[in-house]
C-alpha cells in the first residue's frame, strides 16, 4: 500500500528537502503550499490534500521579525493542519521547531513556541523536532543585509545541515508519535560572525561584515547558551565548513 506523507511548506528550504527524502524512501509526498492551491492560513484546500495521508510533516515558515505576525501565522497554520488532520484520520503530526524557542524570546521564536503549544494540546498524536539554525543561516543573513554590509549577530549556535533535518523529520513521521524529540544539532558550536565572514569570503559578495551585539534580555539569553542544544541531543555529521565547501 502506498504511504502518503503530507509536507506543509513543501516548497521551502527544508520542506523541499523533505519532499525529496519522502520520494527517496519510496513514499508519496503531498506538497502543501499556496503554489499548489492550499492555504494554511485559511485552511483552503487542506481537506482534499490530507485525504489518505498517513502523517503530516509541518515545515511551514513565515519570513518575519514581528512577534505578532509570527504568532498569527503559526496559530492559524497549526490550527488548520490539526483540524484537517483529525478529520482525515492522520496518524501522526510532526512539527519542525527551533532549539531555544522555549528559552530565547526572539520575536519569531514566540510564534514557534505557540505552535508547539497547539500541537501538544491538539487532536492528532504528535512529535516535535527542534533543530538548531541551518548552515544556510549565515547566507540568509548576508542576503537580508543592506548593501554593502553583512550583518553578523554576536551569537553562538550549533548549525546543522538542512538535509539531515529533513531526513530526521521523515524518519520521525514514519515512527510512532513521541512528543518532544531530542534536539537535533550539528557536530560542533560555531560563532555566527565567523560563519558570515566565511560565506562572504567563499561566495564572493562584496560586503563589509558588521558585528551586531544582541542587547537586553534576549541578548543575555543567547549569551547563556540559549541557542545551543540540550543534553541528549542528536548530532549531525556535516560541519559548517564541509557544507560551505560543497554548496
Amino acid at each position: 500500500m502506498d504511504t502518503k506523507l503530507a509536507v506543509a511548506g513543501g516548497t521551502g528550504l527544508v520542506g523541499a528537502m523533505v519532499v525529496e527524502e519522502v520520494r527517496r524512501i519510496g513514499a508519496t509526498p503531498v506538497v502543501v503550499a499556496r503554489s499548489r492551491g492550499i492555504d494554511l492560513t485559511t485552511g483552503e484546500g487542506l481537506a482534499a490534500a490530507l485525504d489518505g495521508v498517513e502523517a503530516v510533516i509541518d515545515a511551514s515558515n513565515v519570513d518575519t521579525m514581528s512577534a505578532k505576525r509570527s504568532i498569527a501565522f503559526f496559530e492559524a497554520a497549526t490550527a488548520h493542519l490539526l483540524a484537517a488532520g483529525a478529520v482525515a484520520g492522520v496518524r501522526h503530526h510532526v512539527a519542525l521547531s527551533i532549539v531555544g524557542c522555549d528559552r530565547v524570546d526572539l520575536p519569531y521564536y514566540l510564534g514557534k513556541r505557540r505552535q508547539e503549544e497547539l500541537v501538544a494540546a491538539g487532536p492528532v498524536p504528535w512529535s516535535v523536532l527542534r533543530a538548531t539554525q541551518f548552515h544556510e543561516f549565515a547566507g540568509q543573513l548576508v542576503e537580508r543585509s543592506p548593501r554593502p554590509f553583512a550583518m553578523a549577530p554576536r551569537m553562538r549556535t550549533q548549525p546543522v545541515a538542512a538535509r539531515e533535518v529533513a531526513a530526521a523529520l521523515v524518519a520521525a513521521a514514519l515512527g510512532e508519535p513521541a512528543g518532544l524529540l531530542p534536539d537535533l544539532a550539528g557536530p560542533c558550536p560555531e560563532d555566527v560572525g565567523r560563519m558570515v565572514r566565511d560565506v562572504v569570503r567563499e561566495r564572493g559578495p562584496r560586503r563589509l561584515v558588521v558585528p551586531v551585539p544582541m542587547a537586553g534580555r534576549t541578548g543575555r539569553q543567547v549569551q547563556d547558551g540559549g541557542l545551543l542544544p540540550g543534553d541528549g541531543a542528536t548530532l549531525g555529521t556535516v560541519t559548517f565548513d564541509d557544507w560551505l565547501a560543497h554548496v
